[in-house]
């Protein structure tokens, strides 16, 4: 029994040290940025404390996390006469600083989202003003070679303004890796791309290449149900969901319902849309006149969606935000006003409680976590 109160010190020590993660703040570098901000966060209380950020890097907008945790990727959205990039930085998890080892072009202008692969050994790119994607491989040391493969999407939409011509918004692994959606704002289109990691070209269009969206609503960001079965689609020129059926790089739509009250007569301007763990609440950010989280419950028999309420944000511009793999806090990135705003969410009732947690971090536009 003389083991006992060493068992439970150490059992005590795991829980508190499995509810610590590091925050990535990616941001826009105008103003006072200086480009990627590292914080602690402790799910037991919400508290996030500043590590570290990065020296300088410009517009590091995206991030993606290696799976082993060693390595980070962020796009650098620029364009015209300073093409853009994609830089791979190491890691410190001890002392929680960023190393850059290299950049490389991203193929097109305006590289707005940036994702691995299960194994870390591909990167997937997507440029917004390019309208395309780029497939990069991984080296040993967590560096990228320059692409192996860039698509070209083409075509418009009916919104002449935003839909011009192609917008590549995101590039999304399906949970089992196989294939890449690729919501395409200015298309009106999901791209679907099979994904066979051992190809020096690893990108092939899926047996049903696309999935269409409304004309002129503008897909934006997708996020997959925990059960894999169903996939959710924030549309951005409508402030719309669309949910769909998924099964083997296939989607079904189902619903569309918006995101904001029948009565609201502004500019949608949706941004960012999860699931929390649990599958049972959606969520998704409005920016424009709205500026609020919309919530929205799951049908654990269907997956359809019943809209719950309306978070306002204390801030401008929720274009990201985040639930905690904990699934207790929910983080917004107000890019505007440049603020992260903490609120605790409800489990049974998938509404958010404002918490007295903020930081200051100049433009913040993307949050992602990793276990300390």
């Amino acid at each position: 029994m003389r083991f006992l109160p060493a068992i439970t010190c150490f059992l005590a020590t795991l829980t508190v040290s499995a509810q610590e993660y590091y925050l990535f703040v990616g941001t826009y570098t105008t103003g006072k940025s200086k480009g990627i901000y590292v914080y602690k966060f402790n799910s037991n209380n919400g508290e996030l404390q500043w590590i570290s950020n990065t020296d300088s890097s410009a517009n590091p907008s995206f991030l993606a996390t290696a799976p082993n945790g060693k390595y980070l990727y962020a796009v650098n959205e620029t364009g015209r006469d300073q093409p853009g990039r994609v830089s791979a930085y190491s890691f410190d998890k001890k002392e929680g600083k960023l190393s850059l080892l290299n950049q490389q072009l991203s193929g097109g202008d305006d590289p707005c989202f940036v994702t691995t692969d299960q194994s870390g050994k591909w990167v997937i790119v997507g440029n917004y003003s390019g309208g395309n994607l780029s497939a990069f491989p991984v080296n040993k040391d967590g560096s990228l070679a320059p692409y192996s493969q860039l698509i070209q999407h083409k075509g418009s939409g009916a919104n002449k303004q935003r839909q011009e011509k192609a917008h590549v918004h995101s590039t999304f692994f399906s949970p089992d890796y196989r294939h890449v959606l690729t919501p395409d704002l200015g298309m009106d289109k999901v791209m679907i791309y099979a994904f066979d990691p051992s190809q020096k070209r690893p990108l092939s269009p899926a047996a049903t290449p696309y999935a269409a969206s409304t004309p002129g609503s503008g897909p934006r960001h997708l996020a997959f149900h925990p059960n894999r079965k169903y996939a959710y689609l924030i549309e951005e020129l409508t402030g719309t969901v669309r949910a769909f059926n998924y099964n083997r790089g296939m989607l079904n739509s189902f619903q569309t319902i918006a995101t904001h009250p029948d009565s609201y007569k502004g500019q949608p301007g949706s941004a960012d849309i999860h699931v929390s763990p649990d599958g049972k609440f959606l969520y998704a950010s409005n920016r424009g006149d709205e500026n609020n989280i919309a919530i929205f419950s799951i049908d654990p028999a269907n997956g359809r969606l019943t809209s719950v309420g309306y978070q306002p944000v204390p801030g401008a511009t929720p274009r990201n935000f985040m639930i905690d793999p904990t699934g207790k806090y929910l983080l917004v990135a107000n890019q505007k006003t440049s603020n992260i705003v903490i609120y605790r969410r409800d489990m049974k009732t998938g509404l958010l409680q404002p918490t007295l947690q903020q930081v200051d971090v100049p433009n913040p536009v993307c949050l992602q976590m990793l276990p300390k």
